[in-house]
């Protein structure tokens, strides 16, 4: 099997799963108890935490662990949320689906949400953005790169604007963590969002940063520890891991995206050679690198998904927390597509596992899958 779903998730790193597998056997004590075993599994949490800071110019008490990034969005937006009182949010029609669901739970309970559109490319307008404000907004979240098309929002611009007017941002950041330098000095956000399976580290494992200047509020309280971000015991194991993920992942993250783009510009020329109209979707402008999604006109994205699955290629129809779902592809619908073409769109994600030598292999079975479909649509269209 190729593998070309990094989006989806990654397979963890031989160094993160040897970290796992040491700190689970050696370090398994509850890291909140007082006595060496749970003082020792502290200390892994700190230095975990300060290996996560550096990676993006952070203090490590500003780090909060999370089980993933669906739990660290829903947190930092509810958080933000509580220390304000207006009742209107600003999002974005291409959010991720973790932070899609948390406003339609909101807006059941009273705040009313307001969906920036996005242009062909899936760029959100700063001027749409200005033109959105009201005076009881209380948050804006918008993500930094698209999961499906890989599109990178201007979230430095976006911020600065939100910061003069006083509006907190969150930016769900899984998809760029890894990919691209993330400085929180620099970035203008007041919380963001990553996850450990998408840089190869376990799944489970996620954290939050929160700007120091920012207002939060804890979603559930603890009178014990009035600044604590979550309950529970952490997965001192999983945080670990996900630690030293991230410092492979962002040691070489230049020359890795810069593998990744040959990858993808090889891969795209390779496909556009194969005879059958393709459509590039929203990555010709600003994108990175290990994301490309592609539309086939006239064949369904969840069939060609099968048919590569029984050549051998892991591919997706979008971001998997979607998969299952009948409805047409939300990135494809809000960049303008109707019904049909968003239902065609297919998503290729690489890594560190991809290598030029596949792609010949790639494009023989995909060319092959296309070659088959439409010779039978051909056949019905000329019999009917």
């Amino acid at each position: 099997m190729i593998y070309l779903d990094h989006a989806a998730t990654t397979p963890m790193s031989g160094k993160a799963l040897e970290v796992y597998v040491n700190v689970a056997k050696y370090y398994f004590g509850n890291a909140s108890s007082l006595h060496d075993e749970g003082s020792a599994a502290k200390q892994v949490l700190q230095a975990s935490a300060k290996t996560i800071a550096l990676t993006l110019n952070a203090r490590p008490k500003d780090i909060f662990f999370t089980s993933g990034a669906t739990e660290g969005n829903n947190l930092a937006i509810n958080s933000l949320l509580k220390a304000k009182s207006g009742k209107h949010i600003i999002t974005t029609e291409v959010e991720h689906s973790s932070v899609r669901n948390v406003f339609l739970k909101l807006e059941s309970e009273g705040y009313e949400i307001t969906k920036l559109s996005v242009d062909e490319f899936g760029q959100v307008s700063l001027d749409q953005l200005e033109d959105s404000i009201r005076n009881e907004t209380a948050l804006v979240s918008i993500q930094h790169v698209n999961s499906e098309i890989g599109t990178i929002q201007e979230i430095q611009e976006l911020g600065a604007l939100l910061h003069k007017k006083k509006i907190p941002l969150h930016s769900d950041c899984v998809q760029s963590y890894g990919r691209l330098p993330l400085d929180v000095e620099a970035l203008n956000v007041d919380a963001l969002t990553i996850s450990s399976h998408k840089i190869y580290g376990p799944k489970g494992a996620g954290a939050v940063w929160i700007n120091p200047k920012a207002e939060w509020r804890p979603v559930f309280p603890d009178q014990d520890n009035t600044s604590r971000f979550r309950p529970g015991t952490a997965d001192v194991a999983s945080i670990a891991a996900f630690a030293t993920a991230a410092k492979e992942t962002t040691s070489d993250m230049e020359a890795e995206q810069e593998r990744m783009r040959v990858f993808k510009d090889k891969l795209l020329s390779e496909i556009n050679t194969m005879g059958f109209e393709v459509k590039l979707e929203g990555g010709s402008r600003q994108s990175v690198t290990n994301i490309m999604g592609l539309r086939f006109p006239g064949m369904e994205g969840q069939f060609m998904m099968l048919e590569c699955n029984q050549a051998g290629l892991a591919i997706s129809t979008g971001s998997a927390c979607q998969a299952g779902s009948d409805k047409p592809n939300n990135t494809m619908m809000a960049l303008g597509k109707n019904e049909q073409e968003a239902r065609e769109f297919i998503r290729l994600s690489f890594g560190k596992e991809n290598e030029e030598l596949q792609i010949p292999l790639i494009i023989e079975k995909m060319s092959g899958i296309l070659k088959r479909h439409f010779d039978k649509v051909n056949y019905y269209r000329k019999k009917g």
